[in-house]
Parts: C-alpha cells; sequence; structure tokens
C-alpha cells in the first residue's frame, strides 16, 4: 500500500514539474488575432501576456472607434490565448494524474 502511494507521490511531483515546463514553454507560444478589416493587430503569449498591438493609422483619427477595437480584439486574443493555455495545461495535467480508482474526473 505505501510503495502505491510513494509511487502516486512521484508521479505528482512529476506532473507538477511538467506543468511548470508547460507555462514557462507557453510564455514562448504566440497568438495573433486582428480585427476584421486588419487595422488593430494585437499578438499574445499564450500565458496571456502582451507582446504587441498594432494600429492602423486611420484608427487614430476616432478615439472611439480605437477603443471598440481594442476592447473586441483584445478580448478576442485573450480567449484564443486561454484556450490554448488551457489545452496545453489540461492535456499536461490528464497525461500525469495518478490512477486512483474512483477518480474518474477527466473523461
Amino acid at each position: 500500500m505505501f510503495g502505491d502511494i510513494m509511487g502516486m507521490m512521484g508521479k505528482l511531483k512529476e506532473t507538477q514539474q511538467k506543468m511548470e515546463e508547460t507555462k514557462k514553454r507557453l510564455d514562448t507560444v504566440l497568438v495573433d488575432e486582428q480585427s476584421s478589416d486588419g487595422l488593430l493587430k494585437v499578438t499574445l503569449t499564450a500565458n496571456r501576456e502582451i507582446k504587441s498591438v498594432t494600429v492602423a493609422d486611420e484608427l487614430l483619427e476616432d478615439k472611439e472607434q480605437l477603443e471598440d477595437y481594442l476592447v473586441l480584439v483584445m478580448n478576442k486574443a485573450i480567449a484564443k490565448a486561454t484556450s490554448v493555455n488551457e489545452a496545453e495545461l489540461g492535456a499536461v495535467a490528464k497525461d500525469g494524474m495518478p490512477n486512483i480508482p474512483g477518480m474518474d474526473m477527466f473523461k
């Protein structure tokens, strides 16, 4: 019984290490999003850190339109980055979970 517990603890520690490595790797995965007309472009990491924002000159003439574009495109980019982040971390967590009877959390 204790061997099983020690094995599970080792597996959990290994999974925790893989999660940390995946989080670091996600800092290098870039997610791009842009407005439908291409006037505003945003690049984030999969950890949702903004790396760049590109604004077309014509958007600079209309503050209200620029604000609307920023909200729309940033929210789409954050949703996309969150999806990538959750998929990557979820895969590591699912792969690293010990097989405990009755604990089918990832089905």
